[in-house]
């Protein structure tokens, strides 16, 4: 096993977290025994050659299989289904009900595979009906990891994968590609626009958003920088508008900005 060095530890983890808002400085036995297999079958024999070969890879696609490495894209249909539940009984009726322009701007922003953003645009189909011809639903889901935003963006999955969506859903939205796969059908394909989005940048959107997914993502996150997203998560969202985080994250109730709602779920003060 390829072991770091104290300095080489110190500098990893800074730069993952200076750049991406990861908080591994606790992780120093997950990180040796992630990547050593991966240094020895590239041919280095320390860290430090790996450092300076990532700090050189101009492509970003280094990186990338680092973060893969040492973080978890795990993710699945309906996912958390009570958040589903909340979306179909009591946001878009809220906003079936206030929305004029029958607009709604919506960010999946931490999407991975893409099955969140997936089941968040079948969510809104399903409730609106008919009607959602007379609705301009976008959602722009992200992620940091190209691999995961190219997976995304196929929209095939294995039987195993969409075991959970209701059966309803399957046969209306699923395509069956007769290999023992499916792909998202293009109605609800079309409803979805993926970025690769750094949450630790700037946010630079068009429009504010009237729900903001977040979930899972945060636990990565040290509290410094987890108050700092929530904050830009705030300034973009609409008044009235809902985030919703993971089950085993929580908001800091007297420091935040949003209402608390319910577990995992916030409102923009103001909303009703």
């Amino acid at each position: 096993m390829v072991k770091l060095t104290d300095q080489e530890f110190l500098e990893l983890t800074g730069f993952v977290h200076k750049n991406y808002g990861i908080d591994l400085s606790k992780k120093r036995i997950l990180i040796e025994g992630r990547m050593s297999n991966m240094l020895m079958a590239n041919g280095f024999s320390s860290f430090r050659q790996y450092l300076d070969f990532l700090y050189a890879d101009k492509t970003g696609n280094e990186i990338t299989l680092m973060l893969n490495k040492l973080t978890t894209n795990y993710t699945y249909f309906m996912r958390e289904n009570e958040h589903f539940d909340f979306l179909i009984e009591r946001v878009l009726p809220f906003f079936e009900r206030t929305r004029t322009n029958h607009t709604l701007y919506i960010w999946s922003a931490a999407c991975s595979s893409g099955q969140e953003p997936y089941t968040m645009a079948m969510a809104i189909d399903s409730y609106f009906g008919a009607k959602k011809k007379s609705w301009n639903t976008v959602i722009l889901a992200s992620d940091i990891s190209m691999n995961v935003l190219e997976k995304a963006h196929k929209a095939v999955y294995t039987a195993e994968e969409i075991k959970d969506l209701p059966p309803q859903w399957k046969s209306k939205y699923m395509v069956d590609l007769k290999d023992g796969t499916f792909r998202v059908c293009d109605t609800i394909r079309k409803e979805v626009v993926f970025r690769r989005i750094n949450l630790m940048d700037s946010f630079k959107f068009k429009n504010k958003f009237d729900l903001i997914f977040c979930r899972n993502v945060m636990i990565y996150f040290d509290a410094p920088t987890k108050e700092t997203l929530i904050n830009k998560f705030y300034d973009w969202t609409a008044d009235s508008g809902f985030l919703f985080i993971g089950h085993s994250e929580s908001l800091n109730k007297e420091a935040t900005r949003f209402s608390y709602l319910q577990p995992a779920i916030y409102q923009k003060r103001g909303g009703k």
